[in-house]
């Protein structure tokens, strides 16, 4: 598989390794500072940019019949937009805020969590992530998802970047520390006790192959999909 890439930092490199690895091609590399190949001859492409650059991406790989993966985070106002003209366009996209096999399962189990603990008002849900400091966006699209989660399984509404006394509020804290690839908690609080579940992320490995993984998937199919769907669940 010819694959080629929207942007080329640490994660654009770890996909970029594990890609080759796995049999595949990189014949285009698009970053602020790097530039080689022809994204025209790439049978798919993944998008690692930032926020600026994912929807400008994402439009041209539609606009060149290219299947494109995004897991860039803090565009989504534009989502809407952007699912219309992969339709309009017959392309084909999947969105993720994080591709990590252990993620997405770690997704099925807070909204799981969340329709049990529902029947339970004395507990409030509260959130908190931690990534590396180079992270640009805050909270993180995990962390986003989810709050979604949450509130489709709940009577919360809205999520908050801040502690909250609103009940219909989850309060989300994001911090950011050296050399953190990602840890997410969701924790239920009660005068008694605390239920926490919780995802620590190793090393960026994870969210590389599951970028890859939906890449192999999304070729020669014409759509707008979610890592559900790649992964079955």
């Amino acid at each position: 598989m010819k694959i080629a890439l929207f942007g080329y930092g640490k994660m654009g490199k770890t996909i970029e390794r594990l890609a080759i690895e796995r049999g595949h091609e990189i014949v285009a590399k698009i970053d602020k500072e790097t530039t080689e190949g022809t994204i025209e001859n790439a049978e798919v492409a993944i998008d690692f940019s930032i926020p600026s650059e994912a929807f400008n991406n994402i439009n041209k790989c539609f606009s060149l019949y290219i299947p494109i993966v995004s897991g860039t985070t803090g565009w989504l106002d534009k989502f809407e937009e952007a699912k219309m003209n992969c339709f309009k366009n017959n392309g084909a996209f999947i969105y993720a805020s994080n591709y990590s096999l252990g993620v997405n399962l770690f997704f099925e189990l807070n909204e799981q969590l969340a329709k049990m603990m529902s029947r339970f008002k004395e507990y409030d849900v509260q959130m908190e992530e931690i990534h590396h400091t180079q992270k640009l966006d805050a909270p993180s699209g995990t962390a986003i998802s989810l709050a979604e989660g949450i509130m489709a399984n709940t009577s919360k509404d809205k999520w908050t970047l801040d502690v909250t006394k609103d009940n219909n509020e989850i309060p989300i804290v994001a911090k950011r520390l050296d050399k953190v690839p990602g840890t997410h908690s969701v924790v239920y609080d009660s005068v008694v006790d605390e239920i926490e579940i919780k995802h620590t992320a190793k090393n960026r490995d994870g969210f590389a192959l599951g970028a890859i993984i939906a890449a192999e998937w999304l070729q020669h199919k014409r759509g707008v999909y979610t890592m559900k769907d790649v992964l079955g669940l």
